[in-house]
């Protein structure tokens, strides 16, 4: 079992920035590939951003390539999310996700931080 917890969210302006942090509880957290995910009001769970285990291979949404950035410390168990330039339409609950390798769904799920940014 692995549990996630996010912290980082808050209130930002336009154009403004924040760092989310995912800490794990695994010992093993280099096995897991991590994500972030994020939900906007009345919108269904989207696939922002994943890093693989050892941090060199990484994949982004469009709507945020040249804006935020993923990298992770093994060493700390801990996966971030650099989030620059944010826009309004960046406002959503980001959820934080693990799982084992890319033929496995995420199975474990942080509770969420909520991210919210003004116009």
């Amino acid at each position: 079992q692995v549990q996630l917890v996010e912290s980082g969210g808050g209130l930002v302006e336009t154009g403004g920035s924040l760092r989310l942090s995912c800490a794990a509880s695994a010992r093993t957290f280099s096995s897991y590939i991590m994500a972030w995910f994020r939900q906007a009001p009345g919108k269904e769970r989207e696939l922002v951003t994943w890093i693989a285990w050892s941090g060199v291979s990484t994949s982004y949404v469009d709507s945020v390539k040249g804006r935020f950035t993923i990298s992770r410390d093994n060493a700390k168990n801990t996966v971030y999310l650099q989030m620059n330039s944010l826009k309004p339409e960046d406002t959503a609950v980001y959820y934080c996700a693990a799982r084992r390798d890319f033929r496995s769904g995420y199975e474990y799920w942080g509770q969420g931080t909520q991210v919210t940014v003004s116009s």
